[in-house]
């Protein structure tokens, strides 16, 4: 059976931080902690990424952690406009690439578009159970 915990964030920077510990916080009891600096820089990327781009002031954002049958799976949904890509940007670029670092680090990445806004997901493979 999976596991899953959901939680609504503010359109606010408070909300990086605090989204990550959030997923932490339920990997950990879960005692799935083998990919967690993975996992934390792509929530913080996914996060910054609504933020910036998908959340209309005033409104929050949603995230998601799940574990099922041995993957972790993290979701970012908004209620903005716009289709997010990942894009190779320049060297000397200072933004640009959160979406493309997602999809290096997880094992699967996508975009599911709704008829108001979309969720942004990561998957990693999760490894053996820590004790906690």
């Amino acid at each position: 059976m999976p596991l899953t915990r959901r939680q609504r964030f503010p359109r606010s920077r408070r909300a990086v931080p605090v989204a990550r510990e959030f997923v932490s916080a339920a990997l950990v009891e879960w005692g799935r902690t083998d990919r967690l600096d993975d996992i934390r820089l792509c929530v913080s990327e996914l996060v910054t990424n609504a933020l910036l781009h998908g959340v209309p002031t005033g409104r929050e954002m949603c995230v998601a952690v799940t574990l099922d049958t041995g993957m972790v799976r993290i979701e970012v949904r908004d209620s903005g406009d716009g289709s997010p890509h990942a894009r190779r940007v320049t060297p000397d670029a200072c933004s640009g690439r959160g979406l493309w670092l997602v999809r290096e680090v997880a094992d699967d990445f996508g975009i599911d578009e709704h008829s108001v806004g979309k969720t942004v997901w990561a998957v990693f493979k999760a490894g053996q159970v820590t004790a906690s």
